[in-house]
């Protein structure tokens, strides 16, 4: 299905290596997740690179699959990588996994999940801090998905 929600996404690293330690690497991978930003091959709403995984908030534009834009950030990030750290090995595991994004709750939820992520890790004291991540303020960024319906929350179910 072609352009049809935005997603949570995540993928680990092959065998979970701790590849994103490295500075050039961190780079690169966000030089080819902003790249098809740009061109316009999906809106990023949020990411954090972590030592052996992201997480990203992603919607696909309308002519692309989950699936198809998963794949070029992957593919190209790994393509350079190896191109430029002279890295023989996988970059990726396989596969990946997502979650739909139902309704404005659960797109803030995950928007936080990903901002705290290197803060529960301690890598770093706030979420600002962390170079990596959509929260540092570093990056463009696109604003929250249009026509997410607020959502029930907690308080609301019992009313």
């Amino acid at each position: 299905m072609k352009g049809s929600g935005t997603y949570f996404v995540t993928s680990a690293t092959w065998e979970r290596r701790a590849l994103f330690i490295r500075t050039r690497a961190c780079e690169i991978f966000l030089e080819a997740l902003l790249h098809y930003r740009g061109q316009g091959t999906y809106r990023l709403h949020a990411f954090v690179l972590m030592p052996d995984h992201f997480h990203v908030l992603i919607t696909p534009g309308s002519e692309k699959s989950l699936e198809r834009v998963v794949q070029y950030i992957k593919g190209a990030s790994a393509r350079h990588i190896g191109e430029q750290l002279n890295m023989r090995f996988p970059v990726w595991q396989r596969g990946f996994s997502d979650h739909r994004i139902r309704d404005l709750h659960d797109y803030e939820s995950h928007l936080q999940y990903i901002e705290q992520n290197p803060v529960r890790s301690r890598l770093a004291a706030a979420p600002n801090e962390y170079p990596w991540s959509s929260a540092s303020g570093r990056f463009q960024i696109d604003g929250a998905p249009q026509g997410l319906k607020p959502g029930l929350y907690r308080s609301d179910r019992h009313a």
